[in-house]
């Protein structure tokens, strides 16, 4: 495994790097690769300022070479794992432009324009990952709601993050049904935030439940680490759920002890 390839991985994610170790060698590198490749991306549009042309080049480097090889060995590597897997171009078109929306989009106003997003920054992810395990498409609707659930718990966990990044994902008609103008934390109203931050947490959960629907389309050895990363997300939106206003407080993060305890759980369902 190249060791520069597993540092991008780890520095970007924590549930789902500790996850994806345990997937059997022969899928770890390719998950790897694939992760190494959307944690790049969205490191030039997270960077401040942000490498806008960077992530111009990065983008180029990808079509120009698409079924072929690139000098950057993330985009190199990626291009492979798409080769192999049969990924569709338009999955990479759609996260791509989700990144770019990154650089020139501050405020999400609907959940129809939160979704659009999500489309492109994960549940695409999610239909990669499916054909990585070689998951039949019939769990494709599965494997979206996967994504789309996880990010979501990331809005939820990040709010802190992201508003000193200038970027509010949770919609903004959503937070005026609940008193709230913004969610800069000087601003809001406490019971209002918690109100609002668990019917958040309740829109993740049926989408989760969606999501968990289709586990059992994935083999046993590939599953457990899937369904890893969906106990660690579903742990962290318990946390916050017990009271929101931790999210301007800590980063909710699982520790080594929660991951070794989950996993058990995922292993034995």
């Amino acid at each position: 495994m190249d060791r520069e390839i597993k540092k991008i991985f780890r520095q970007g994610s924590t549930s789902y790097y500790y996850s994806s170790l345990f997937f059997p060698e022969e899928v770890r590198e390719d998950v790897f690769y694939l992760y190494a490749y959307v944690r790049t991306a969205d490191d030039y549009v997270d960077d401040l300022p942000q490498d806008e042309q960077g992530f111009n080049s990065f983008r180029q480097d990808t079509f120009d070479n698409w079924g072929g090889s690139s000098e950057d060995r993330v985009v190199d590597y990626f291009l492979n794992v798409c080769q192999r897997h049969g990924f569709e171009k338009e999955w990479v078109e759609a996260f791509l432009k989700s990144m770019e929306m990154d650089m020139h989009k501050s405020t999400y106003h609907t959940i129809d324009e939160t979704l659009e997003y999500i489309y492109g920054s994960a549940e695409v992810i999610g239909l990669m990952m499916n054909r990585l395990l070689d998951v039949e498409e019939e769990a494709d609707h599965a494997a979206k709601m996967m994504g789309r659930s996880m990010q979501y718990a990331n809005f939820i966990r990040d709010v802190r993050e992201d508003n000193e990044l200038g970027r509010q994902y949770l919609p903004q008609e959503q937070l005026e049904e609940y008193g709230l103008e913004s969610l800069e934390r000087e601003k809001i109203q406490p019971e209002n935030f918690r109100e609002f931050l668990r019917s958040q947490i309740e829109t993740y959960n049926g989408w989760r439940k969606e999501a968990e629907k289709g586990l059992h389309y994935i083999p046993y050895r590939t599953r457990v680490p899937v369904r890893l990363s969906s106990n660690l997300y579903h742990w962290t939106t318990r946390v916050i759920q017990k009271d929101p206003m931790v999210v301007y407080e800590k980063e909710v993060r699982p520790s080594k002890t929660r991951i070794a305890w989950e996993l058990l759980r995922a292993a034995n369902p």
